[in-house]
């Protein structure tokens, strides 16, 4: 209950709080008492002083708290088998998808033994691949990372961007690709983008935010610009070629057609997957709006002639292909590809078809087109997993796609779209692992108002089952974002310890479309939590793991999925790992780019969204005295994404109030942000120990 007053002036008393159970002690954790009035509701907050994360104040609580919690966390008898497991899958081969420009062919490759992977190119068929950009160069310990790469039509420059420490603020760079040199070109204050080539080569479009006034990491981003950048030239030149500063909640991507004056503007609105669409005919000319309101979502995927084909939502909540033909002024769209009963996950255009691919109950099916939209085949396929790929041109009549599932590496086939015909082009052969040793179960379970949820169930097919087998319950339902069945080195550590990854596809997600995501999201939120709660009730009544072996984790909006369901479930998870979580569902939209997920959860300014996200906030919902589960929150001091304030706060207050003995800890890496681009060291160790820690708690009962 939160009740009703007059608003008090905060108190400026510091206390502290170190709660001390039987076993330990906690770290001190200072607080300062702060009440507000929101929307007529007390809202307390003495840990409010931790949203500067990067004070003196803030660095001393992290060292003490990783101090003690490496005192739990730093040795356990997993902890070395996890690592030398980890170490050994990870010293092997692997790729990314081929992807040719210009008769050119790109693709990341790793022998098992850099931090970073190295991107490489082959320059014709024939030619032996050579290394073209090698970002273990860019650091000593690999956390300055190539976060993503564009190449020139002609394929003669690469624009690559890099990220320091985790950041998602993006530099900018252009590479010769013949000569290997860096140009004198530098791009900064970009974030949230691509580089887009103008057609000629002459430079490339990219979204550019203001330079932060205070805070690197914790500024809100609004009022994106953007930009074109003439290779060449210093970036205090490049022209502002869309903003509104009306609007400082619009962001921009464009896209340039190929062969064309034409460009297309997409206008997203935050995280909302709808989005306006407006064109430019000619560079002499302005954009005009074709769709001026948020009535579904528009992405441009092909050109032919005066025909364009996008990506469309609107009034097919799975997905459609719809085409815009342009001639002397007008502008028709008609249906090509129609909405069916399975989501779209992804379009691509090749071999003149249109290859859909679909989601069947999270197993991907991929059907071909013509290019009027006529049904002509389906890839054959006996194995259910995650398929991708098919890029390439429209008239390209090879390509390659990937295959994986939860028990089977991925896998990339070359195929030859006019006859078919598939050869296999790499496979990822993991030392010591034998995937017909494992196995992976996908069932259905009713949650609480009977909705049918699905859920994958991986192991080794040798284990003995029952309530006693530890189980990873991974969840993450939210943002329209699918989790679909994909190989995991993490997740084989787990099931080589004796356990069981079970992945659950709860609503909030894009597994069945926007219906899904909508039955999951704003005052549909609490569905999520129901989902992950039920999938936990469903195991154990099948004594598949038990409250006493089943530890949970997510990351993100994951990680408000743990914590919110760990406080209304107390009794049902013997661990719980929330990971760079949203966690103070009140103040969220006050950093970086977080109002933009208000098309998630809702806006904390408006009372009736207020009063909703009160319901669940992690933060808010802790009750004193409780008994919860042993708890290892995760975060990272450059997330800039999730700042770490939200891990922080949580972890204090929980701390606070822990009404047990077990342990509350919280542990928080260095150089690394919200997970992207972290180097492979970091990742194994980070690995070794939360999941080592977990069964080493799960092994006490």
């Amino acid at each position: 209950m939160h009740n009703k007053y007059i608003y008090m002036a905060a108190l400026l008393i510091l206390v502290s709080c170190s709660n001390q159970t039987d076993n330990f002690e906690y770290p001190e954790s200072n607080k300062v008492p702060f009440s507000e009035e929101v929307h007529g509701y007390v809202i307390e907050d003495a840990y409010r002083w931790m949203e500067d994360f990067t004070s003196e104040d803030s660095t001393d609580w992290v060292e003490r708290q990783n101090n003690f919690t490496q005192k739990f966390i730093g040795k356990n008898k997993y902890k070395k088998s996890i690592a030398k497991n980890l170490d050994e899958v990870w010293d092997t081969d692997s790729i990314s998808m081929p992807y040719q420009v210009n008769k050119k062919t790109f693709y990341y490759f790793n022998d098992g033994s850099w931090q970073q992977s190295k991107l490489m190119i082959k320059d014709c068929d024939e030619c032996s691949e050579r290394v073209l950009l090698d970002p273990n160069k860019f650091s000593e310990d690999g956390t300055i990372s190539l976060a993503s790469t564009s190449v020139s039509n002609d394929a003669s420059l690469l624009a690559f961007s890099i990220s320091d420490g985790g950041s998602d603020w993006r530099s900018w760079k252009v590479l010769d690709i013949e000569s290997g040199k860096t140009l004198d070109d530098r791009i900064e204050w970009a974030k949230f983008s691509g580089a887009s080539w103008e057609n000629d080569d002459s430079g490339f479009y990219y979204q550019k935010y203001d330079e932060p006034s205070e805070e690197l990491l914790k500024d809100i981003n609004t009022a994106p610009k953007l930009m074109f950048h003439k290779i060449g030239t210093a970036q205090d030149e490049d022209v502002i070629v869309y903003e509104n500063p009306e609007k400082p909640r619009w962001s921009w991507g464009i896209s340039v057609v190929k062969d064309s004056k034409i460009k297309f503007l997409s206008i997203g609105e935050g995280t909302d997957e709808r989005n306006r669409l407006y064109v430019q005919l000619s560079p002499d000319q302005p954009f005009i709006p074709l769709i001026d309101e948020l009535i579904g979502a528009y992405s441009f995927l092909e050109s032919k002639n005066d025909t364009f084909w996008f990506y469309s939502t609107e009034n097919a909540a799975n997905g459609k292909v719809v085409s815009l033909t342009i001639k002397n002024g007008s502008f028709v769209w008609n249906e090509v590809v129609g909405e069916s009963t399975n989501s779209i996950s992804s379009v691509n255009f090749i071999n003149n078809s249109i290859v859909v691919s679909y989601l069947v109950d999270t197993f991907t099916e991929v059907h071909f087109f013509d290019l009027k939209g006529v049904y002509k085949n389906k890839l054959a396929t006996e194995r259910k997993g995650t398929m991708g790929g098919f890029g390439g041109e429209i008239e390209d009549e090879v390509s390659y796609f990937s295959f994986t599932n939860f028990v089977t590496p991925r896998e990339i086939y070359k195929i030859n779209l006019t006859d078919m015909s598939q050869e296999l082009f790499w496979k990822e052969d993991l030392k010591g692992h034998d995937s017909t040793l494992f196995t992976s179960d996908f069932k259905f379970f009713p949650s609480k108002d009977g909705t049918q949820i699905p859920i994958h169930l991986s192991y080794k097919k040798s284990l003995k089952i029952d309530s006693n087998t530890p189980i990873l319950l991974y969840g993450y339902g939210g943002f329209n974002i699918s989790r679909l069945p994909g190989f995991s080195k993490s997740y084989l550590t787990w099931m080589n310890q004796g356990g069981i990854v079970a992945v659950v596809n709860l609503r909030g997600g894009g597994e069945y479309g926007d219906n899904w995501h909508d039955a999951g999201r704003l005052f549909n939120k609490q569905n999520v939590f129901d989902d992950f709660a039920y999938s936990a009730k469903f195991l154990h009544a099948q004594e598949i793991g038990s409250p006493s072996s089943t530890a949970i984790q997510g990351g993100s909006n994951g990680g408000l999925l743990v914590a919110a369901t760990m406080l209304q479930n107390p009794n049902l998870f013997k661990v719980a790992i929330p990971q760079v979580g949203v966690l103070d569902m009140l103040r969220f939209h006050k950093f970086t780019i977080g109002w933009a997920w208000e098309s998630d959860y809702g806006s904390p300014d408006k009372k009736d969204e207020f009063e909703n996200l009160l319901a669940y906030s992690p933060l808010h919902n802790i009750v004193e005295g409780e008994c919860y589960p042993t708890t290892l929150i995760t975060t990272a001091k450059r997330d800039d994404r999730v700042v770490p304030s939200h891990s922080f706060k949580f972890a204090a207050k929980l701390q606070e109030s822990q009404g047990c003995d077990n342990p509350i800890l919280i542990r928080i890496e260095g150089r690394a942000g919200h997970g992207a681009g972290t180097p492979k060291n970091k990742i194994i160790n980070q690995v070794a120990e939360v999941y080592g820690y977990a069964l080493s708690v799960i092994d006490k009962g």
